[in-house]
């Protein structure tokens, strides 16, 4: 009986990653063709093994099975603060910090920080879903900012303008994006600060795969070394793709003592405060890990390359719109046909399963979302082989 649920979360779509899943559910695949799985974001390695053995040391610690304070623990934003300070160049105190259950649940905090139901936010399309899903649930209006494949998918902040009104909130930008895997470079991050900043809003920058691009020593941008930046500036991140603790739930909003002082209010609704041994995991790896890290870093790399050398030396027509951190945005090469269409056949016949354009906003059925940092380099050349043979129908 759905008259007595609320109508708003019955207008949600059905989450993503789930309903593809449902495509290859309860099938066998053959050892000589193994299902491909690009769907989800997740890291294809575990993580560190001295981070490992903590975890194990954690765990048989009483003060681990308790709450902590609701904006985390001490040590954890202190180490979050001055990591960030190191990356940006620029001081970020530990108190404007909160650490959260995860990133998306950092982005729940956030909104319900900053918005009501009948007040808008301005998301990039193609969107994160889980975001697009939180605003609908709230009752809060997404407004489509279009990014064209011509603009390497980074969205404009001209075109953003004219979507601001009287009730709009906040800019979302991510970078490097998911689903498209696009940097945006600090020119374009600084013009989103200073609309947002002249317009009254605020700019909620997600940074969840800031830690795999080489930045060659610089900051990915300058917000923080600007004056007040806590009255235009949300900052979220996340510990789970960094560390390979996606599981464990742990990120984190940084912004404004005033602005988080509230979001305490949420954060102790929500979930009182993030998991406590996720919370130590976090602190051992910004203590300990940037070695991993960095070699992490470089695999990425190389699957990134790899993938687009596969795509390039097979001749495939599907082609890559844009390409990052994690993902690959592709246009895929039947014109016409809608990607959902096409995802299903790819997941039914060639045991390719990924992600859909659609289910990343609206005007998006030429493309298909490939989230390859979960496969090895090896791989790659067959994942092209199979998308050649998609095409000969």
């Amino acid at each position: 009986m759905t008259d007595r649920i609320n109508p708003l979360l019955l207008s949600v779509e059905a989450p993503p990653i789930a309903e593809a899943w449902r495509w290859v559910q309860g099938r066998e695949f053959p050892a000589d063709k193994p299902l491909i799985d690009l769907c989800q974001a997740v890291p294809g390695y575990p993580p560190a093994e001295e981070l490992s053995a903590h975890l194990a040391e954690q765990v048989h610690r009483p003060d681990t099975a308790r709450y902590t304070g609701i904006n985390g623990i001490p040590p954890l934003r202190e180490a979050l603060a001055a990591k960030m300070s190191a990356l940006y160049g620029a001081p970020v105190p530990a108190e404007r910090t909160l650490v959260t259950s995860g990133c998306n649940q950092a982005f729940v905090v956030a909104v319900m920080t900053l918005a009501r139901a009948g007040e808008n936010v301005i998301l990039p399309a193609p969107w994160y879903f889980n975001h697009k899903m939180t605003l609908d649930m709230l009752g809060i209006e997404a407004r489509p900012l279009p990014c064209r494949e011509e603009d390497g998918m980074l969205p404009d902040p001209t075109a953003a303008e004219a979507l601001i009104d009287a009730n709009t909130r906040a800019v979302v930008l991510i970078t490097p994006n998911n689903p498209t895997g696009a940097i945006a470079p600090p020119a374009l991050i600084d013009r989103f600060y200073e609309l947002c900043e002249r317009r009254g809003i605020r700019l909620l920058l997600d940074e969840t795969y800031r830690d795999f691009p080489d930045w060659q020593g610089a900051a990915p941008h300058g917000l923080f070394a600007r004056p007040d930046w806590g009255r235009t500036l949300i900052h979220l991140y996340s510990f789970s793709k960094v560390y390979s603790l996606a599981g464990y739930r742990a990120g984190a909003v940084v912004g404004d003592p005033a602005l988080l002082e509230q979001a305490g209010k949420v954060m102790d609704c929500l979930s009182i405060c993030a998991p406590h041994v996720a919370q130590k995991a976090a602190l051992f790896g910004l203590e300990n890990l940037d070695g991993w890290v960095a070699e992490k870093r470089a695999d990425i790399a190389g699957r990134v390359a790899a993938f687009r050398n596969a795509m390039e030396a097979s001749g495939t027509r599907y082609r890559i719109a844009s390409i990052g951190a994690y993902f690959a945005y592709v246009r895929h090469p039947f014109e016409g046909r809608p990607a959902m269409e096409v995802g299903q056949e790819l997941a039914t016949r060639h045991n390719i399963l990924c992600l859909p354009g659609p289910m990343f906003g609206p005007g998006q059925d030429a493309f298909l979302r490939f989230a390859f940092a979960n496969l090895d380099a090896s791989v790659m050349p067959e994942v092209a082989r199979r998308l050649v043979e998609s095409e000969r129908g």
